[in-house]
């Protein structure tokens, strides 16, 4: 059957709602609208503003935020955005309110038109400008993310008597968190789960200062407590002081299932037995960054066959339904306890979708990490 072609009207239609769904214009309104307003007065005084006049309430409301939506445009910005504004209330002026203000005469043209089409270039033109700076910015940070990416391991773990995967999932294009797994010379295995405070590009910096720090210390042959006061000094030294890092490393021993760990103010762990109780791995210290002369102690435990150890950044139990209500620790409990995972990478994954179902595929609010790790059964020697 021959379908005839669309008319051009149709192709540009089809073509510029390519990928619009319900859902997402649905979003628009109810929640990048709401973000981007709390973004803009986020530094607005609301207590000064209360103490006003009713009456007076709102004006000074409109005027903050107007001020501190059209600070964050550069100067020349700013001042396109005040012509277009200007322009179109003189136009709106001159055809409600039979004013005129000709300074080029148009009598092909309605009054006010002049101005209103004049307000309406200068406005395109300034979305032009954002969306292409936006744009540049964009790839920069994909490219950073791609970097970003390439330094945590890619692909599960897998050796004699364990098994080990992480993932994570930025808020925003690169984010704080982080993940490692390595094999030290003796066969034992090192793993840590860190978080930097905060998201976005500065807390990606810091992030890669931090794992490259580690990687080499632990180079070095430091590990627990020695590892992490080492790190605590370095991240004072360098980062910002309104930066903290939250981490947990530990070693295992596969062999015999040792498992040692420092807890530096990281969620605690939870180590789930083969027979379904749990154990919270909690021995350490605080966060990083805090204090140069902060000490931190190691714990140690048994990880027996069948033993999983799921650890996790804030962002999966702080995740929100559209109640407000939080994914919390018992959210995790519930994927760890089904049966329908079999490996660590399938756990893994099974926690990230519970997550994103919970809160309904909304924008998450801080990054996504996990890291899983799963004592196997000593390979048979063959006789």
């Amino acid at each position: 059957m021959h379908v005839p072609p669309l008319p051009r009207a149709g192709r540009f239609f089809e073509a510029y709602t390519q990928g619009l769904t319900t859902v997402e214009l649905e979003r628009l309104f109810t929640r990048d609208a709401p973000e981007a307003y709390r973004f803009f007065s986020r530094h607005i005084d609301f207590d000064s503003i209360k103490r006003l006049p009713w009456h007076r309430r709102y004006l000074a409301h409109g005027r903050l935020f107007f001020l501190a939506f059209t600070m964050k445009l550069t100067p020349a910005r700013r001042l396109i955005y005040g012509v277009a504004l200007l322009a179109t209330v003189i136009g709106l002026l001159e055809l409600f309110r039979e004013f005129r203000l000709f300074l080029v005469p148009h009598p092909a043209f309605a009054p006010g038109t002049l101005w209103l089409l004049t307000g309406f270039l200068l406005v395109n033109l300034l979305v032009l400008l954002e969306v292409a700076d936006r744009l540049s910015l964009k790839n920069d940070l994909e490219i950073a993310r791609e970097i970003q990416l390439a330094m945590l391991p890619r692909v599960a773990y897998r050796a004699p008597g364990v098994e080990a995967f992480g993932m994570t999932r930025p808020a925003n294009t690169v984010g704080g968190d982080f993940y490692d797994i390595l094999q030290l010379p003796d066969g034992r295995v090192l793993l840590a789960l860190g978080d930097v405070a905060g998201k976005g590009s500065p807390a990606a910096l810091l992030m890669a200062l931090l794992l490259a720090m580690m990687r080499t210390l632990v180079d070095e042959g430091l590990e627990g407590a020695d590892l992490v006061t080492r790190l605590n000094v370095q991240i004072v030294k360098h980062a910002p002081r309104s930066r903290f890092v939250t981490l947990f490393v530990a070693v295992l021993n596969p062999s015999t299932g040792e498992l040692t760990y420092v807890n530096a103010g990281q969620n605690p762990p939870l180590l789930r037995r083969a027979n379904g109780t749990y154990e919270r791995l909690r021995a350490g210290g605080m966060a990083l960054g805090m204090f140069d002369h902060a000490t931190y102690t190691a714990g140690s435990t048994l990880m027996a066959t069948g033993d999983v150890l799921v650890m996790y950044s804030d962002g999966v139990t702080e995740a929100e339904n559209s109640f407000g209500a939080p994914f919390d620790e018992h959210g995790v409990q519930s994927v760890v306890d089904r049966p329908d995972w079999g490996s660590a990478k399938e756990l893994g994954w099974a926690l990230f979708a519970a997550v994103e179902r919970y809160t309904e595929e909304r924008r998450l609010l801080d990054d996504l990490t996990a890291l899983v790790v799963r004592r196997l059964p000593p390979i048979p020697v063959q006789v």
